[in-house]
């Protein structure tokens, strides 16, 4: 049945601008907006589905518009009416003549306790199909409407005894009614999932919506898909059902045509599909336009199920709608309806169908992938609700072991080997590269280069057309000098343009034979080996004003750093690069991306944006071609992403997990066997983990929350899980070792009925995907899982703590190691540079500070004394942990020597890098003072190892007064090695000491 009602007029509003919205359960609709009148005239007719007469009603809310409400606050409500559709069912022909119905005044807001007017409507209740004209046929008898006082108008959730029309209802239904309205207003909270029965109208809009708000168009299906992809703007991909995954696989077939298999009108697929599921009865309705307030492209579909072990043959209604159809990806959300099982009234299953573009093939053919997932969408309460999801669940399971089989059939599935063939896929990166003409002919080719070489070819023919001008002013033989203010302005103008084009050309040069520091090197080592592909950059930020950056990546995984070359001025590099990180013994869980915009080692603004891989939420097909969108405030203005290709491989097979289980054994102090590939398996499926994943053990224990959930706790290489199945309802979670911040024991209590428990605290901000079984949070905003009654509660203790010390210590351990090395080695090796640097004499170097300072020249070398003095001036200028030895005597007479350490902090240098020095003092010949040279070597910067900073104090007794000194301080740039860089780096570096 639909209703059709037609809004006529108002009068007496207190408003001049104002419209009327419309609702029958959660469809809802509205008239345009009328101004400058309080008594306007609509005459709109509107349509609404009606499903059941006795329990629906319609909503007729009057509204002011403001067009200065904004975007938080919306326009206010002026009155409402309620008509009960029964009302209109009792009518002679199911019509309702013209009438004038009171508005009732709302309960809070401008327009409390007032006299709100009255409102002209006119309904009937036809079946579908019917031509209904009310306005037209209204305009008849609308000189003398009748006029009723709130006639349906709720009090207190009862019919008032004044309402005319409830007289022309019989004693039942009467009845029916009272009882109706009584058991709303005792079950307030049940039926505030039905529908929001509030005087005030709810701004919440169903995905389901389905009203006609002007007009339904039908067309064909190509037509209708042109016709949403050109008038919805904006169009984004759904997130996927909450009950999971029906199926994900990616196919050898176009978007487009998979999408016309799967939902044209009588396609071959859907015939086969129904003939092999046993489906009878099936209609299919057109693909219907409506352009609404939200404007939606959807159809109904009607069949008969065939009886299954759970339930007999059922008639069942899809509505589906297509939420995105933009020509590259389609998400099409379908509402099953089945009123004749037990319980149908109370649910609605739903499947979001979501067509994407599938990997890149090393071949050039087209992919698609396609992710169907589910969720049940309840109407009311009940107490049946676990055992309604998992008898739902269980009959798509089945269903869609037959859809994905016969998809198969029809389309050629992509399988692992496919998806993730290693060497065709960096073979194709490799052969990404461009020729240097052609990135040339995109670089050089722009109005500077054009204008400069037209104005260079100019003056050349200029030249030889002119005859040696006479000697005039202050000119001589060779010296010819301009003899106009023009003439010099052009002469600076072509000065300037050949300047700039020496620039480009010297970028380019040095941006093609500049390469990355890791791009190249080979991994080494047995274990887990992880190679990144980095092919291109998307709309990257920029810092400078130019609007280019000159951007680079740096990955970071398990402790340890790969970068990327520097590309320059572009938001839209395209890199094309191959970097692969040494074998690790424990599989990686995350890599960190961050982009820098390279402008020398102190620059305090770099990060062009951040993001984080978690390579246990990503598939081995997702991982082997994905887009990575970029986080941070200058990447999300931007919307910056990365082209990535990751492979994470095992070169040594099983036998790199024994190993790591052989060294878990020494840390949990028991034995650990390797679970069985079944085992394994379904562990895998359970929390949808990639298959490198392997179980080291797992224990049955109960989950503390308001309600102990007796569950199961499993212990893998990268994560801890819990998985719990109660009547059906399930809870599972899992969260990374890298999360965990501490593992506490809390002796046994009557609060845990005696038992022990284990408490898990996350790090803040870590592990929210698995908020939902977390005891409480706290002050500090980290999650607190309590777990308890375990069998053998000590064993448990004993391998968690060994498994989180293992996994989060030792990387730390192996850094602290490797820094020691490392900085003997940088020891050694600086003790040779700075040797060679310190011997240097009559250098060129600039003078960033002089001063003539009231004090003598011995107070002021007490900063060089290692003393309290040293340590304060040093900490106010952003060194941390500062550090330094004696003085001890060279082999040079009064000479002498001492080393410093300190770190920067992230005002003065984002990289936060580690410094080292060596200074050497000597006095001035005639005893008046003293130089200080200082060699610097900077750690943990872009090319730390090409450069070391050489500083200069000069103190000596001061001229101008007898108890002062001058204080001269020089600063240069020694280069060990070349790089396209210096000049930025050296102005960078003596810019920052100079303001220091």
């Amino acid at each position: 049945m639909r209703l059709y009602g037609c809004v006529m007029e108002a009068q007496d509003l207190h408003v001049k601008e104002s419209y009327v919205k419309l609702q029958v359960r959660r469809h809802k609709s509205k008239t345009r907006i009328l101004r400058n009148t309080t008594n306007p005239v609509w005459n709109e007719e509107f349509v609404f589905r009606v499903h059941d007469m006795n329990e629906e009603e319609l909503l007729v809310s009057v509204f002011h518009h403001d067009d200065e409400s904004g975007l938080f606050n919306g326009d206010d409500l002026v009155g409402q009416v309620r008509i009960p559709v029964c009302s209109v069912a009792a009518e002679t022909n199911c019509t309702l003549p013209p009438a004038w119905y009171s508005l009732e005044s709302p309960k809070t807001g401008k327009f409390i306790n007032k006299d709100c007017g009255k409102i002209l409507l006119t309904l009937s209740l036809h079946e579908k199909g019917h031509d209904n004209l009310l306005c037209a046929q209204s305009n008849i008898s609308i000189e003398e409407p009748k006029e009723l006082d709130s006639p349906f108008m709720p009090s207190h959730g009862v019919f008032g005894s004044k309402s005319p029309c409830v007289k022309i209802l019989g004693g039942k239904q009467l009845m029916k009614a009272i009882i109706r309205h009584v058991d709303k207003l005792l079950h307030k909270n049940d039926e505030a999932l039905k529908t929001d029965d509030s005087s005030e109208f709810s701004s919440s809009v169903s995905d389901y919506e389905d009203c006609v708000e002007e007009h339904h168009t039908i067309c064909s299906f190509e037509e209708s898909l042109e016709l949403m992809q050109s008038r919805v703007s904006e169009q984004q991909m759904p997130e996927n059902l909450q009950g999971g995954i029906l199926n994900d696989q990616a196919y050898f077939v176009s978007q487009h045509d998979l999408n016309a298999s799967l939902f044209t009108p009588n396609s071959q697929f859907r015939r086969d599909l129904a003939e092999l599921q046993r489906t009878t009865d099936v209609h299919e309705g057109p693909w219907t336009w409506t352009s609404g307030e939200i404007p939606c492209l959807t159809r109904f579909v009607t069949y008969t199920k065939a009886a299954s072990k759970l339930v007999k043959a059922v008639k069942a209604t899809e509505e589906q709608t297509y939420m995105t159809a933009d020509g590259k990806e389609f998400a099409v959300l379908v509402g099953v309806s089945t009123p004749d099982v037990p319980y149908g009234n109370s649910f609605k299953v739903e499947l979001l169908y979501k067509i994407m573009p599938g990997p890149e093939l090393p071949s050039g053919e087209e992919s698609s992938r396609l992710v169907v997932s589910w969720g049940v969408n309840f109407l009311q309460n009940t107490f049946m609700r676990g055992m309604i999801e998992g008898g739902v669940k269980q009959g798509l399971e089945e269903s869609f072991d037959q859809f994905s089989s016969l998809l198969a059939q029809n389309f050629k599935t992509l399988d692992s080997t496919d998806l993730s063939d290693k060497d065709h896929i960096l073979a194709s990166t490799q052969a990404g590269h461009q020729s240097d003409w052609e990135l040339a002919r995109k670089y050089f080719w722009n109005l500077t280069l054009v204008t400069t070489t037209f104005m260079v070819l100019y003056v050349l023919v200029h030249i030889l057309l002119c005859e040696p001008s006479k000697l005039q002013g202050l000119e001589f033989n060779g010296l010819d000098l301009p003899d106009s203010v023009g003439e010099l302005i052009t002469c600076g103008i072509l000065v300037l343009q050949l300047e700039r084009v020496y620039n480009m050309v010297l970028h380019f040069v040095q941006a093609r034979l500049q390469k990355g520091s890791d791009n190249g090197v080979k991994a080494q080592g047995d274990g887990w080996v992880l190679t990144v592909a980095l092919i291109e950059g998307n709309n990257l930020a920029s810092l400078d004003s130019s609007g280019f950056s000159d951007p680079y990546v740096v990955f970071t995984c398990n402790g340890k750093t790969r970068t990327s070359s520097v590309k320059l001025q572009t938001n839209d590099p395209q890199w094309n690069e191959i970097l692969e990180f040494d074998a690790m013994e424990e599989p990686p869980s995350v890599l960190d991306v961050e982009v820098f915009d390279f402008d020398g080692p102190f620059d305090q603004a770099m990060s062009l944006g951040h993001a984080e891989i978690n390579f246990l939420k990503h598939s081995a097909t997702e991982l082997a071609d994905m887009w990575v969108s970029l986080e941070g405030k200058l990447a999300q203005s931007s919307q910056s992403k990365l082209h990535l290709r990751i492979f994470l491989d095992n070169n040594k097979g099983v036998e790199t997990i024994r190993e790591y289980m052989t060294k878990m054994e020494k840390e949990v102090g028991k034995k650990l066997n390797l679970r069985s590939p079944h085992r394994n398996s379904t562990f895998q499926k359970l929390f949808g983990l990639p298959p490198e994943e392997f179980l080291i053990s797992d224990f049955t224990c109960s989950l503390k929350r308001k309600m102990p959930l007796q569950g199961r706790l499993y212990l893998s290489a990268r994560i801890v899980g819990f998985y719990a199945n109660l009547f059906g309802h399930k809870t599972k979670f899992f969260f990374l070792w890298e999360d965990i911040e501490d593992i506490q024991e809390l002796s046994p209590s009557l609060s845990s009925v005696g038992s022990p428990l284990l408490v898990i605290v996350l790090k803040k901000d870590r592990g929210l995907d698995a908020r939902h079984g977390a005891k409480c949070q706290d002050e500090e905003g980290r999650l607190r899982f309590h777990f308890q009654s375990f069998v053998s509660f000590n064993s448990v203790i004993r391998t968690m703590m060994g498994l989180w010390r293992a996994r989060t210590l030792s990387p730390d351990q192996k850094a602290q190691i490797s820094e020691e090395h490392n900085d003997q080695e940088d020891r050694s090796t600086m003790l040779e540079d700075t040797e060679s640097i310190l011997n240097l004499e009559d250098v060129k170097m600039s003078k960033v500070y002089t001063a003539e300072l009231p004090i003598n020249t011995r107070s002021l070398m007490e900063m060089f004394e290692g003393g309290t003095l040293e340590h304060k001036i040093m900490e106010k200028s952003g060194c941390l942990n500062y550090a330094t030895t004696a003085w001890e005597p060279t082999k040079k007479p009064d000479v002498f020597e001492r080393h410093l350490s300190y770190r920067f902090n992230r005002q003065v240098s984002i990289f936060g890098g580690e410094v080292t020095c060596r200074q050497q003092k000597t006095p001035i010949e005639d005893g008046e003072g003293w130089v200080v040279d200082e060699v610097m070597a900077l750690h943990g910067v872009p090319f730390e190892d090409h450069f070391r900073v050489q500083f200069r104090y000069q103190i000596e007794n001061s001229t101008l007064a007898h108890n002062a000194c001058k204080c001269n301080v020089h600063v240069r740039v020694t280069w060990l090695k070349s790089t396209k860089f210096q000049e930025r780096i050296t102005h960078n570096i003596t810019e920052k000491f100079a303001l220091d």
